[in-house]
């Protein structure tokens, strides 16, 4: 009998898996990489919502949670993921600028929000009203950390390379079965794929599909990320991610040229030097309708959770409330009302 059964592994599925292995539990992760939003994404750590200028929820509470955590894995998985990396937000018009002043004195946001303003020195790009500086930034390498994360769960037996069928779980009053393996708990962690699980596709989980391009330019020289209606995110080696789009009609897993041509005449109205598309990536981000959260135990079914939804930041939210989902089970802790799926129960 093991502890857990977990279904997913993005950054959910990892922000869950680490939780049980701190506690020394038992558990089998499924995994078929159909869902690929955590694997593209641009990685940034960084808790200001940059349209806005306004903290994203529980920005300041998911950062200090976040980057030890990311770190430990680091340290434990013996590689090399996480970076500093400044975030320098363009702005477009005077009156953006004294938005950036009023937002950097308030509460929270000031610890974020650097109040002096950056002067453009690449003549790469076009930058006519400065830029603001947003503080402790940095960036996840995603695909890295999950594929050691994977190698880690096969060395130890943990990882199974296939679709999770659910029409073959079996529940029982005190735990579940599934392929000749009995599991005290199953947790879905399937991103937008919840879509196809019969016991939690009730919930509200819309969806929104990114793309981004990558291009290449030996004259761009950028060592920050840039954000305008895009971001430009360096790679290192004059390698770029630029992106992403909003999209929440299509949810097909291709790339499109309409994305790939939005994201160039974004990139082309402050970017004056010459570069290269080498790449395009496309994910569908499980985003909810009240842009929280989806975490909890099934209705029903008390040996049945989920956590999902954590849409478009999920790399800041993830350890957060993976801990919280665990502490609900474990330790009978109540989840906060804003996030526990018990506020979409009449949809069942």
């Amino acid at each position: 009998m093991l502890d857990y059964i977990v279904v997913g592994f993005g950054l959910s599925g990892l922000s869950f898996v680490e939780q049980l292995d701190l506690a020394g539990k038992s558990y089998k992760v499924y995994e078929n990489y159909s869902q690929k939003s955590s694997r593209v994404a641009g990685g940034l750590y960084n808790p200001v919502i940059l349209k806005r200028f306004t903290l994203a929820w529980q920005g300041d509470k998911h950062m200090e949670e976040a980057v030890p955590f990311y770190k430990h894995i680091e340290t434990k998985l013996q590689q090399s993921f996480v970076s500093q990396l400044p975030v320098l937000r363009r702005f477009n018009a005077v009156e953006e600028q004294n938005a950036w002043f009023e937002a950097s004195d308030k509460p929270f946001l000031n610890e974020f929000l650097s109040s002096e303003l950056i002067r453009n020195t690449n003549s790469a790009l076009e930058i006519p009203y400065q830029f603001g500086k947003v503080k402790h930034t940095g960036r996840i390498n995603i695909e890295v950390m999950l594929s050691s994360y994977i190698e880690y769960l096969k060395t130890n037996n943990n990882f199974e390379n296939s679709s999770f069928e659910h029409d073959k779980v079996i529940l029982k009053e005190d735990h579940v079965e599934y392929d000749g393996i009995k599991a005290k708990n199953i947790v879905f962690a399937e991103g937008f794929g919840v879509k196809n699980n019969p016991f939690f596709n009730y919930l509200p989980l819309y969806g929104n599909k990114g793309e981004y391009i990558v291009i290449k330019s030996k004259a761009l020289k950028l060592q920050d990320a840039v954000k305008s209606s895009i971001f430009i995110i360096p790679l290192g080696e004059d390698v770029y991610k630029v992106g992403a789009t909003y999209n929440n009609k299509d949810k097909s897993p291709e790339i499109t040229s309409v994305a790939r041509e939005e994201l160039q005449k974004k990139l082309e109205r402050f970017m004056c030097v010459e570069y290269e598309v080498i790449d395009q990536v496309a994910g569908i981000r499980p985003t909810v309708r009240d842009r929280k959260p989806l975490i909890g135990t099934h209705p029903k079914y008390q040996n049945m959770h989920i956590l999902n939804g954590l849409g478009s930041r999920g790399i800041l939210i993830g350890p957060t409330v993976a801990k919280e989902l665990y502490a609900s089970i474990e330790k009978r802790i109540p989840l906060d009302q804003e996030i526990d799926i018990k506020r979409f129960e009449a949809l069942r």
